[in-house]
């Protein structure tokens, strides 16, 4: 749940209230196979996504499933950027100031490989998304609008597809299986890969019902807002937020946005860059050049550029994600169905059955709405 799927569900609740909650919790299905299915793949093989393609494939395979999704990076990492800036401006902090202080944070923690420390803050901060959007929803009220909309309208689907590109995202493949196959690897730990499987599909399924619930309270706590709020405007943000729940509406929403943007930044820079750096065959100890190559881009974007420029993009940004994962998405499916590389841990025929019709699903919707 980072910068941009906040931003996302916010304008989706501005427009259209309560009518995509029910789509939303529809979602946790699919994301919960797509991504068990990416954690499976690290336990069995105890290697990267990128990795594995590159072995049983071919180097340049494994390049066309990465090299576009890193260089989308760039914009998403901009969108994080901003995301936090509009939460920090909204407390006074200027994007000269807060943009280059997230951006070193980050930098320091790919540098001196502090993913575990990372994580036991994030652990923390986590907290504060759900705190920040359920108080807005509690000061703000559950109104009677309709939970049940459905449409076949071009800017209906649109706004479908951008939430489900701003939930199943490309770079959650290689960050889950990477991730994965560290933290599980019998070089380190002598739990049972039954077992391992097994803690891997709760804390997915945890993962995924968790997502959820905060884009519905994100898009339900936004519902009643002006529709033409721009979310990456504070001064906006701010007077659409005070309107529709108090003027302490704004500072929940911000903690939110501020977290988000920086627990996304961790998980995307590690997503991204360690499947560019398997799909290439170089050291992990390399990651943060690639982190660097995508980042800094971003972050003279956001620095140098009025956040307000980026509000368009986020969702045009949040669709393309879904076609940017049918690449990985299907080579994925193949993996995980290969008794070669799985052994006992492949996709049983349930398994690759859910599997593929969470794909298909995820990926009709990307194709309904630019038709």
């Amino acid at each position: 749940m980072d910068a941009s799927s906040t931003i996302g569900a916010a304008e989706t609740g501005a427009l259209l209230k309560y009518s995509l909650v029910w789509f939303l919790l529809l979602l946790a299905i699919p994301l919960y196979f797509i991504q068990e299915t990416s954690g499976r793949i690290g336990i069995a093989t105890e290697m990267g996504l990128g990795e594995i393609i590159r072995k049983n494939y071919s180097r340049r395979v494994s390049l066309l499933m990465t090299l576009p999704m890193a260089l989308t990076d760039v914009l998403t990492y901009a969108v994080e950027y901003a995301g936090a800036a509009v939460g920090f401006a909204v407390f006074g902090v200027s994007t000269y100031l807060s943009v280059p202080i997230i951006f070193i944070v980050h930098l320091l923690i790919v540098i001196g490989r502090k993913y575990e420390q990372a994580e036991r803050v994030l652990l923390v901060l986590s907290p504060l998304l759900f705190l920040g959007f359920a108080l807005v929803l509690i000061e703000s009220g559950i109104k009677p609008y309709p939970l049940f909309y459905f449409s076949l309208s071009s800017s209906y689907l649109f706004l479908v597809a951008a939430n489900v590109g701003a939930v199943v995202m490309p770079f959650m493949l290689f960050f889950q299986a990477s991730a994965t196959a560290i933290k599980f690897s019998v070089r380190k730990t002598s739990i049972p890969k039954s077992l391992a499987v097994n803690r891997v599909r709760i804390e997915t399924a945890v993962g995924a019902i968790a997502t959820e619930l905060l884009m519905v309270m994100v898009e339900m706590s936004m519902a009643g807002a002006d529709p033409s709020t721009n979310f990456l405007s504070p001064r906006s943000l701010s007077s659409a937020l005070s309107s529709v729940a108090g003027s302490f509406s704004p500072i929940f929403f911000s903690i939110g946005l501020i977290s988000a943007a920086f627990l996304a930044l961790v998980v995307i820079s590690l997503g991204s860059a360690w499947g560019v750096v398997e799909a290439l065959g170089v050291k992990k100890d390399k990651t943060y050049l690639v982190y660097l190559l995508e980042s800094v881009p971003a972050a003279l974007i956001v620095s140098l550029i009025p956040v307000g420029s980026l509000a368009q993009a986020i969702l045009n940004l949040l669709v393309f994600l879904v076609f940017a994962l049918i690449g990985p998405g299907i080579v994925q499916g193949l993996i995980s169905s290969n008794p070669k590389v799985m052994g006992e841990l492949k996709n049983n025929k349930a398994y690759s059955l859910a599997y593929w019709l969470s794909l298909g699903f995820v990926l009709l919707f990307g194709i309904l709405a630019v038709l």
